[in-house]
């Protein structure tokens, strides 16, 4: 076993992973960040109320859901 090669190895891959993604946003990255954006508002009283009357700043068109 290198256990020099294996510490290199290690730290390239370090290197690798600190380098930025400079790739743009697709609509399914956007999508997916918006899901896990309203998951983890979930349990916030403000959060579902605007929710629940359309309330956002997401480029979809806005849908009013007004009370029954």
């Amino acid at each position: 076993m290198d256990i020099e090669r294996i510490i290199d190895d290690i730290q390239q891959l370090e290197e690798m992973l600190e380098a930025p993604d400079i790739r743009p946003f697709n609509a399914h990255d956007i999508s997916a960040a918006n899901r896990r954006h309203d998951e983890a508002l979930a349990s916030s009283p403000w959060f579902r109320l605007w929710q629940h009357y359309g309330v956002c700043c997401r480029p979809e068109t806005p849908v009013i859901r007004l009370p029954e």
